[in-house]
């Protein structure tokens, strides 16, 4: 009989199978294998089965990308398909000071703030301390005796300078950074043709084999073992080849990554010199105190196991080339702006009218909300070498898609501490939800029945509970200015009321009219589309509007797009610094997408969670005589109050 595959990993399922395998051998017969030796010896065959069949499993496991667990089987298994993982990100911060030198003998020209640390935390930052330096050095003149240092970018780390000296003699040399935590976009190299020249070359990071030639002064990176990282120099043919006895320089950062952000306040710890005929001095004296311009940010950790996963394949296929959304959407944040935190890319011809040579991207970055002008100009220029030619990329502006709820909670008393605190317990659980990967993304969903969930298992009292939702978006408009506004939610319109007012509108001014109006809508004959007019109330809750304007604008129900004609507004209440005119309406679906460019946000701050005791399931009223039913329809004022 031949030996069964072993395909259970269980300790004892594998002794069965030893020992039926033994019983069927006829050398065995009536042997007792519980109670002599050969149990033993079972107990040991089948113990090195099992580590062995572990082992194999594991090590087949790590040779692919998909998965592999352990970080530097991850990173091997990307490099061979030419990905990079990012590495530390050092933070950066923006400070000012000036030196007196009206004691300062000789009297200095110009004063020197030398590479290397420059500030360090005047205190300590949570449980640590951290240096901040630059990274080469700066020189300023002495004016009125003042030496003013200003708006100077000091970066979180220590500058390491490490030296090689390439030899052909030793065919396998390696040129590895010792430390982890590099920073490899402060990485600058320079070769020397030998230790004793004092003329240096300032060699190029290239991450790719374009645009250079044999004779190109570039470095190649690769990351190694324990997230060190290795140069690699050209071969005659893709970058100028090392000649014996040149000596390399590499000078780097070693950072904290993102555990520096956040800092305000620093202590001058540089080194201030300035020369006066041929001799050097050292400056101590008539140091201000060091002003914080920026606080420091943009600090961030090593990209992760998980990352390099999702991204690797990703770059790969994509060929280091931009044509489809896909390929954008891979390469910007790992190679353009890695400060992204979600993006959406769309082509023209998908917009509404189509918009046809045109890429639009949407950038959500990790610190802020919006994109400034020069990051954008500066994503726009990265593209054009992976772009396609005749293709113009376009970056909007982040627009945020507002999810505002309204839920009627039911709960038994007799489970409950008290009323506030399930619902405290309710909108701690339904905040978590809000604040997930899963809705701040773009191209994330609402999941009504996961949201009814979340509330129903919030605490053992609930019982059941009645939500309805609405969607919101924010309209920011310029006062005293003719202007055409179109605002679009991405999803569909539900229409309630076929005689109108389905959007509500907060207040606001116009040209031509003294009072406070709101924005209503009236549906054409086919439901599809329809039309905007202004109107008027005694108080936002009143019923009884009365129409100043109609056919304002146009709405349309099924794209869930509303377009006001050119109209001079001339007060909105005031949002975040920016008049703003709040618009909301009823989504056909109560699950709702984040379109395009549309960020969806739960809007906690503008949700309600009532609690209504459950009169039948706690006993008090088993009749239900006095049960308190909620409607499961938005009804209410016309406005938004």
């Amino acid at each position: 009989m031949a030996l069964q595959n072993f395909t259970s990993l269980d300790f004892d399922q594998i002794k069965i199978t030893l020992r039926d395998y033994l019983k069927s051998n006829s050398n065995f017969t009536d042997y007792d294998f519980e109670g002599s030796n050969l149990s033993t010896i079972l107990d040991l065959l089948a113990y090195n089965t099992y580590i062995t069949s572990y082992n194999a499993n594991m090590i087949t496991n790590e040779i692919f990308i998909d998965s592999a667990t352990l970080r530097e089987n991850v990173v091997s298994l990307a490099r061979n398909i030419g990905y990079l993982p990012r590495s530390k990100k050092s933070s950066t911060a923006t400070i000012t000071f000036f030196v007196d030198t009206t004691n300062v003998f000789p009297t200095p020209s110009s004063i020197t703030l030398q590479k290397g640390i420059v500030a360090s935390t005047s205190a300590q930052f949570g449980s640590s301390s951290y240096v901040f330096s630059i990274l080469d050095d700066i020189t300023v003149p002495v004016i009125d005796n003042i030496a003013l240092f200003s708006n100077i970018q000091v970066y979180e780390g220590n500058v390491i300078d490490q030296f090689f000296t390439y030899t052909s003699r030793q065919p396998n040399q390696r040129f590895i950074l010792d430390n982890p935590g590099v920073d490899t976009d402060k990485i600058v190299v320079s070769v020397r043709s030998s230790e004793n020249s004092n003329i240096s070359v300032k060699y190029a990071f290239q991450d790719s084999l374009f645009d250079i030639s044999g004779n190109s002064k570039v470095f190649f990176l690769q990351e190694v073992e324990d997230e060190r990282y290795e140069l690699i120099f050209g071969d005659d043919i893709f970058g100028k080849k090392l000649e014996d006895g040149n000596y390399i320089q590499a000078s780097y950062l070693v950072t904290n990554g993102d555990s520096a952000n956040g800092i305000e306040s620093f202590s001058f710890s540089g080194r201030l010199v300035y020369t006066r005929n041929g001799e050097e001095y050292v400056v101590s004296t008539g140091i201000s105190l060091l002003t914080t311009e920026i606080a420091s940010r943009g600090g961030e950790m090593i990209e992760g196991v998980e990352s390099v996963k999702k991204y690797a394949p990703r770059i790969y296929s994509s060929q280091n080339r931009a044509v489809t959304t896909n390929d954008y959407e891979t390469l910007i944040p790992a190679k353009i702006y890695p400060d992204t935190e979600s993006i959406s890319v769309f082509g023209g011809e998908d917009v509404v009218p189509p918009q046809y040579g045109k890429v639009f991207i949407s950038i959500k970055p990790k610190t802020g909300d919006f994109l400034p002008n020069i990051i954008k100009d500066n994503i726009r220029r990265d593209l054009k070498k992976y772009s396609v030619a005749g293709i113009v990329p376009e970056i909007l502006d982040l627009k945020y898609l507002y999810i505002e709820a309204e839920s009627q909670i039911y709960y038994n008393s007799n489970f409950a501490p008290s009323a506030s605190y399930v619902s405290s317990v309710v909108q701690n659980n339904v905040t978590s939800y809000a604040e997930s990967s899963e809705l701040n993304k773009y191209g994330a969903r609402f999941k009504y029945s996961k949201f009814l969930k979340i509330i129903d298992e919030s605490h053992d009292s609930i019982t059941s509970n009645i939500t309805k939702i609405q969607m919101r978006r924010d309209l920011r408009v310029t006062l005293n200015t003719f202007a055409e506004y179109q605002i679009g939610f991405g999803n569909r319109f539900h229409i309630k009321n076929t005689n109108g007012y389905n959007i509500k509108s907060s207040g606001f001014r116009v040209a031509g009219f003294n009072s406070i109006i709101y924005l209503g809508d009236l549906p054409d004959v086919n439901q599809d589309t329809g039309s905007i007019f202004f109107f008027t109330l005694d108080t936002p809750t009143a019923t009884n509007p009365s129409i100043l304007q109609r056919n304002v604008g146009r709405i349309d129900y099924v794209n869930g797009i509303i377009t006001l004609n050119p109209v001079n507004v001339i007060f909105a209440p005031n949002k975040n610094g920016q008049p703003t005119i709040e618009i909301s309406a009823i989504p056909q679906s109560n699950d709702v997408i984040g379109l395009q460019d549309l960020y969806l946000q739960l809007d906690i701050s503008m949700s309600s969670f009532e609690m209504v005791p459950d009169k039948i399931s706690s006993g008090s009223d088993p009749s239900g005589t006095t049960y308190i039913t909620s409607s499961s329809y938005k009804n209410g004022i016309l406005v938004r109050a």
